[in-house]
């Protein structure tokens, strides 16, 4: 056989012999790992980081998720597996991580998503202090303190401009902890894997979550910050993630909240999906 024939064929073979990362599967392929990775891995934490680092690759995209076909002010879809966006994929990840089949990572996934499983875009998480970090209690839990902001959410205001769609939700005040950026790279070693990492941002003279990301372990056990940011998913050092930040323009990284996975999760069951208003 000629050596370039040789060396195509091989590089074929490697290919085809190298395992597909969850955004080349099709959703048969991702159910079939998802209950592989579930009989061979007992450990949540650990199936947690071999799911997610499984996605390192995936491209970044924003804008990804709505309700359709369930509601109709958009067109877009209730999963994704080809690309993410942060909250994305740390969604979809202890989805899976918490599932033993295709059918149980989609139910998760709204459960996760919104508040009490029910599915719509007023009860979207929207808003990861009082909405995520609130609703899903059951799965981590704060374990941010040394500083404090206030934040206002007008919930109204933001279905309306971004969605569309008008719904009467009084505002809400409420007062955030958080760890400002010198103590989380103290503090970011006592995280263990599968804990979530915030992101707090000052924008127009706000703070709020922006980003987030999971916590894995190295080889050696170092910890390591895994996360979906432009242009894909990527796993890097704490201190990495947070230089390459501030390198940034006007990039108004204030701190960050920890948030812990719970020792014992056990998945609330989901409230009855309420009949549309006509």
């Amino acid at each position: 056989m000629p050596l370039l024939a040789s060396i195509v064929l091989a590089a074929a073979l490697t290919a085809a012999a190298a395992p597909k990362q969850i955004y080349q599967m099709s959703p048969q392929e991702a159910g079939a790992f998802i209950a592989d990775v579930r009989r061979t891995e007992p450990d949540l934490r650990k199936r947690i980081a071999a799911i997610g680092r499984r996605n390192i690759g995936q491209p970044y995209q924003l804008n990804l998720l709505g309700e359709f076909p369930y509601e109709l002010h958009d067109t877009l879809p209730m999963y994704s597996l080809s690309a993410s966006d942060c909250l994305v994929f740390a969604e979809h990840t202890y989805a899976m991580a918490l599932s033993a089949s295709w059918e149980e990572f989609f139910w998760t996934l709204q459960r996760i998503r919104y508040k009490d499983g029910v599915i719509g875009v007023a009860s979207r998480n929207h808003y990861m202090e009082v909405d995520w970090n609130i609703n899903n209690r059951w799965l981590v839990s704060d374990a941010s303190s040394g500083a404090r902001y206030a934040m206002r959410v007008d919930r109204a205001q933001f279905l309306l401009s971004q969605h569309h769609v008008r719904r009467d939700i009084p505002l809400q005040d409420t007062l955030e902890a958080f760890l400002p950026v010198d103590r989380a790279l103290q503090e970011f070693g006592t995280l263990d894997e599968g804990d979530m990492v915030q992101v707090v941002s000052l924008r127009k003279g706000q703070h709020m979550v922006t980003h987030v990301g999971l916590v894995v372990l190295d080889a050696q056990g170092a910890r390591r910050f895994l996360h979906s940011s432009a242009p894909a998913v990527r796993e890097e050092s704490f201190a990495a993630f947070i230089a390459r930040t501030q390198a940034r323009a006007n990039n108004g990284l204030a701190g960050f909240k920890f948030m812990r996975l719970n020792e014992a999760i056990v998945v609330p069951p989901a409230a009855p999906q309420p009949r549309p208003a006509a």
